[in-house]
This record gives structure tokens, C-alpha cells and sequence, in this order.
């Protein structure tokens, strides 16, 4: 197997991680969950975002395996699922800080 070339599903699955890293409401939803898990309304209300548009990329993420939710009672919380790609992040973010 050439190790060079990828097959379609993995392309399109990497590309789909960094089109979710593309986005900066994802990136900072992202970097939020780093820290623990979050309500969708204490997201919204942290980041000064819609809770319409942090339900939406919330969804995007989950879809995508980046975030995971659970429930209790009637809330839902999020939290990250997925360290590669929050290290990926953290990889960016100390990227941009480097002098």
C-alpha cells in the first residue's frame, strides 16, 4: 500500500476536520470545551454568541466526532471527543503566539 496517497474517504474526512478548524466560532467553541464541559447556554453566553448559532456548529462538531453531549435533565452538555484534534488546535494557536 503507498502510504502517499490517501483514499477517498480518508481525504474527505481530513478535509472535513480542517473545514470544522476553518471556522471561527468552531475554533472557539473548540478551544472552550478544552477546559471542561459546557451547557449550549453557557457557551453561548461565555462566547457572546447566539445559542441558535452555537447549537448549529455544535451539531456540526458532533457530526464530525469532535464534541460529544450528554444529558441531564433537560440540559445538554458538551464536551471534547476527540484529543488529536484539540491537539491540532493547540498546535495553531501556540503556532500563531510563536515569535
Amino acid at each position: 500500500m503507498n502510504h502517499s496517497i490517501l483514499d477517498e474517504e480518508t481525504l474527505f474526512n481530513v478535509t472535513q476536520i480542517f473545514k470544522a478548524l476553518a471556522d471561527p466560532t468552531r475554533v472557539q467553541i473548540l478551544n472552550l470545551l478544552q477546559e471542561r464541559e459546557y451547557s449550549v447556554n453557557e457557551i453561548a453566553r461565555t462566547l457572546e454568541f447566539n445559542q441558535t448559532t452555537v447549537s448549529h456548529q455544535l451539531r456540526f462538531l458532533k457530526n464530525l466526532r469532535l464534541v460529544k453531549s450528554r444529558r441531564q435533565g433537560t440540559t445538554i452538555f458538551y464536551s471534547q471527543d476527540d484529543n488529536h484534534v484539540l491537539e491540532l488546535l493547540a498546535q495553531a494557536i501556540r503556532h500563531v503566539h510563536h515569535e
